[in-house]
C-alpha cells in the first residue's frame, strides 16, 4: 500500500507562510509529479511528506494512519535526491545494500534484494565498481536501487534529473517510467521541468507560492487549465497571450494560442505581424512573431517552413482551440 493524504497542511519558516492550506489525496500506485516555478513549495512538501521538514499544521495520513509526527524512518517511504548522496569509498554492491545493513537485514536476504535491484536497473555488471567510475546516469541508478531494496510503500524524488545533460535526462526519465510500470508502487516527483511532468505523470500537482493550482492528468491540464498560470506553465513552447477588447468578439479580456494552434499565411489573418528569430529543428521550426500591436507570439509550423528572418505574416488562431481568460487570469469555459 502507498496511498497518501494531506489535509489542511501548512509550512511557516518563522513568519513566513511557504506551504498554505493545501489538501491533496495521492493514489496507491500513481504516478504524481509537484511541478511548478523555484520557491513553489514543491520541494518543501515533498520534505514534509518525508518527515524530513516539520509540519505546522494538518494531517499527513500514509496508508489512512496519521503519520504527521511518525519519524522519517518508520514512515515507510525512500527519497532520491537530487544529488546521488553515494558513499564513494564503496562499491556499487555497498552502497544499494547501506539501508539493508543498517536494518540488520540478514546477509542472504541482503544478497536476494541486491540482486533482483540490480537486474531491475542493468547495474549487475557494475556491482564492484566504485562510483567514480560510474557515468551520471548510472550513479543515479544507483541512488534508485538504495532506495528499491528498502520496498518503500512510495518513492519520493526531489529533481533527481537535474544533474544531468539532456540525452541522459531523457534515458532517465524511460527508465523511471518504466521503473513505476513494473514496480507499480507509489511515486512522487518534485520537477521544475514541465516536459518532465508531462511525459511522466498519471496526474500532475502545478504549484505556485505556496498553493496547488490545479492537480489532473497531462492532458487535463494541457486542454483544460483553469487559469493563465497554469496555461502558461504547461506546454512547450508555452502558451501565447493576447490582450483584446470587446471589438474583437472574443467575449474575453485575454485570449491564449498554443504556438502549434496558429494558421499561417502571407495574404490575410486576424493578426499581422513580422517574423523574428527563426528556429529550425528539422522535423518542425518555431517562429517568433512580433504582431503590429508589439506582442511577441512563438508559432509552431512544419520543419520546411519558408518564412524567414523580416518576413510579413498574418496569423489566424484555430478557434476551437482557442483559451480565455477574465481580467483575473482565471479561464472562461
Amino acid at each position: 500500500m502507498g496511498s497518501i493524504t494531506l489535509k489542511k497542511v501548512t509550512k511557516n519558516f518563522d513568519k513566513v507562510n511557504v506551504i498554505k492550506p493545501l489538501d491533496l489525496e495521492i493514489k496507491d500506485g500513481e504516478f504524481i509529479v509537484f511541478v511548478g516555478p523555484s520557491g513553489c513549495g514543491k520541494s518543501t512538501l515533498l520534505r514534509m511528506i518525508a518527515g524530513l521538514e516539520d509540519t505546522t499544521s494538518g494531517t499527513i495520513e500514509i496508508d489512512a494512519k496519521d503519520a504527521t509526527d511518525t519519524p522519517p524512518a518508520k514512515r515507510g517511504l525512500a527519497m532520491v535526491f537530487q544529488s546521488y548522496a553515494l558513499y564513494p569509498h564503496m562499491s556499487v554492491k555497498n552502497n544499494i545494500a547501506f539501508p539493508l545493513k543498517r536494518a540488520k537485514v540478514p546477509e542472504q536476504e541482503i544478497e536476494n534484494k541486491i540482486a533482483q535491484a540490480a537486474k531491475i536497473l542493468n547495474l549487475t555488471e557494475y556491482l564492484d565498481r566504485k562510483p567514480g567510475q560510474l557515468s551520471g546516469g548510472q550513479r543515479q541508478r544507483v541512488a534508485i536501487g538504495r532506495a528499491i531494496v528498502r520496498q518503500p510503500s512510495a518513492f519520493l524524488f526531489d529533481e533527481p534529473l537535474s544533474n544531468l545533460d539532456a540525452s541522459l535526462r531523457v534515458n532517465m526519465r524511460l527508465e523511471i517510467s518504466e521503473l513505476h510500470k513494473s514496480l507499480k508502487t507509489t511515486m512522487i516527483y518534485v520537477t521544475h521541468d514541465q516536459v518532465e511532468a508531462m511525459t511522466m505523470a498519471d496526474r500532475i500537482a502545478v504549484f505556485n507560492g505556496g498553493i496547488i493550482e490545479q492537480v489532473g492528468t497531462p492532458l487535463e491540464l494541457y486542454k483544460n487549465p483553469v487559469n493563465k498560470f497554469v496555461a502558461g506553465f504547461i506546454g512547450s513552447p508555452k502558451m501565447n497571450f493576447i490582450a483584446v477588447d470587446e471589438k474583437d468578439n472574443f467575449n474575453a479580456d485575454s485570449i491564449g494560442i498554443r504556438p502549434e494552434h496558429f494558421i499561417l499565411s502571407r495574404e490575410q489573418g486576424t493578426w499581422a505581424g513580422k517574423v523574428g528569430v527563426v528556429e529550425h529543428l528539422g522535423s518542425e521550426t518555431f517562429l517568433h512573431i512580433e504582431l503590429n500591436d508589439g506582442t511577441t507570439v512563438t508559432v509552431k509550423a512544419d520543419g520546411d517552413c519558408e518564412f524567414d528572418y523580416d518576413d510579413e505574416v498574418f496569423l489566424t488562431a484555430n478557434e476551437s482551440k482557442i483559451h480565455r481568460f477574465n481580467k483575473d487570469g482565471t479561464s472562461i469555459m
